[in-house]
């Protein structure tokens, strides 16, 4: 609008510079007031005549329609430069918006990013958050360990003096002792051989020349109290003896076994392995030696063919029985050819997560093996959650025979069968837990009981009986650990 103004009154000074125009005012002969406009003729000194005024005055009209066709055309053209600028400023608004509504699209990815960035940090703090409270309870554990150790180291000492003192003494004859009883066994004759605490010091004194007064015994067994076979009630469980302790969090829970009828090239001292904590449960640590159980350096490793599920496997003649992860299938897995010879499913067994232990774990099948053979322990929804016992076929495993009992698996938190009698631990983490229950697969029938069972670690995720050695084997919080057993006399 400023540029018309400006062309405008450009237009009257241009026309005010070509041409010199008066007017004036004055009154006529009747008085009247009358305007007169007077423009200077560039070119005539005087007045023409009335043929010339009219020229003239055609001449200005002529001027004037020519000025204002001008005008009108500049004023066309000034509209049309001030569409074009208003067009203009259009365009670069909306450029801008344009700009600034993109923005937030190219943004959005980076958005996401960060907001993944940010949940990743939160997942490895909370990673390196249980990892330091893993750590602390190792430290905790080796502590403990090493206070334990010097207890230990101090028991041997006075173990030690025990026995140099008893080289250079003798003790006065008792007189019961009988004649054909070796000299040197008369020196120690004082002791109440009847005792268990005597055995236990025997044990330990190996040196002391008492093998002509005491039988020797197999492990878990009381002397001439039982045959070489026994069979009895549980009546004691030893103290816990740790063996090996795992080394990752995978290790938390977990199986490990020995055959109690091996078959070659492996023997009573092979040892297999398997750690339980994962998605995907394949690997079978499998060591030839004790010694490279001990030092965690296997021999072998096994892959197995599909995943298990649950601390329930066992090994026996040979085979691998374990139960298939998301499945009421138990599996032989045979060791030497590393290859799966039988698969059967166990009818209405509940699985994953229905008829577990009170610890959980998915132990719905539990697998077990005494001196009369393979064993399965699970329950159904025919027995309401109660504990079913079957008798396996270690060949093709079919179920030879089967037991309902009325001990509810779920209130138990472990079980394992010894001579054909079922027995249950009341607790996976009480350190003073017990053996609460037997079932007698012979008579049909069940009873309470009340042995005690130390969980040492508070968390036992497997126990199972091994035959052979007369020991329970157990997984307590990253620790595999063995106990002694005693069972009544017959």
């Amino acid at each position: 609008m400023l540029a018309t103004q400006l062309l405008l009154l450009a237009c009257l000074a241009w026309g005010l510079g070509a041409r010199t125009a008066q007017l004036q005012k004055a009154n006529d002969q009747s008085g009247r007031c009358q305007y007169t406009f007077t423009v200077v003729s560039p070119n005539e000194s005087s007045c023409p005549d009335q043929g010339l005024a009219m020229s003239a005055i055609q001449d200005l009209q002529r001027d004037s329609r020519a000025q204002h066709a001008d005008l009108e055309t500049t004023r066309a053209r000034l509209s049309s430069l001030e569409g074009l600028l208003h067009q203009l400023t259009l365009n670069q608004a909306a450029k801008a918006l344009t700009t600034q509504e993109g923005l937030p699209g190219e943004l959005g990815p980076l958005g996401r990013e960060r907001d993944q960035l940010e949940s990743q940090t939160r997942e490895l703090e909370t990673a390196y958050s249980l990892l330091l409270r893993d750590k602390s309870a190792l430290e905790e554990e080796t502590r403990r360990l090493g206070a334990e150790n010097k207890v230990l180291a101090s028991r041997l000492e006075s173990s030690s003096q025990e026995v140099e003192m008893l080289r250079r003494r003798q003790c006065p004859q008792a007189g019961s002792t009988s004649q054909d009883m070796p000299a040197g066994s008369r020196e120690v004759s004082k002791w109440n051989l009847e005792k268990l605490d005597f055995q236990e010091l025997k044990s330990e004194l190996t040196e002391v020349p008492a093998s002509g007064i005491l039988k020797e015994s197999r492990p878990g067994q009381l002397g001439n109290e039982e045959e070489a076979a026994g069979c009895g009630e549980l009546v004691w469980v030893g103290e816990p003896v740790t063996l090996r302790t795992a080394e990752t969090i995978s290790g938390k829970y977990g199986v490990w076994m020995r055959d109690p009828k091996p078959a070659s090239p492996y023997t009573q001292e092979t040892t297999w392995r398997i750690d339980t904590v994962g998605p995907d449960i394949r690997q079978v640590l499998e060591y030839s030696l004790t010694s490279q159980f001990l030092q965690g350096y296997p021999s072998k490793v096994h892959v197995l063919p599909r995943p298990l599920e649950s601390t329930g496997a066992v090994v026996y003649q040979g085979s691998l029985y374990f139960q298939g992860a998301g499945s009421r299938t138990v599996i032989r897995y045979e060791l030497i050819s590393e290859s799966v010879k039988a698969e059967k499913e166990i009818p209405g067994a509940g699985y994953h997560g229905q008829f577990p232990y009170s610890w959980g774990g998915y132990t719905d099948i539990d697998l077990a093996v005494d001196e009369t053979g393979l064993w399965v322990i699970y329950s159904t929804k025919e027995a309401k959650g109660a504990i079913v016992l079957s008798k396996l076929n270690p060949e093709n495993l079919e179920l030879e025979q089967t037991w309902e009992t009325n001990i509810r698996k779920l209130s138990v938190a472990n079980a394992f069968i010894i001579c054909g009698t079922l027995y249950t631990v009341s607790s996976y983490s009480s350190p003073d837990a017990t053996i609460n229950f037997a079932y007698d697969t012979g008579k049909k029938s069940s009873k309470a009981l009340n042995v005690q069972f130390k969980n040492r670690y508070k968390y036992s995720s497997m126990v199972d009986y091994n035959p052979l050695e007369k020991k329970l084997f157990a997984w307590d919080n990253f620790n595999m650990v063995t106990y002694d057993i005693r069972l009544s006399q017959i």
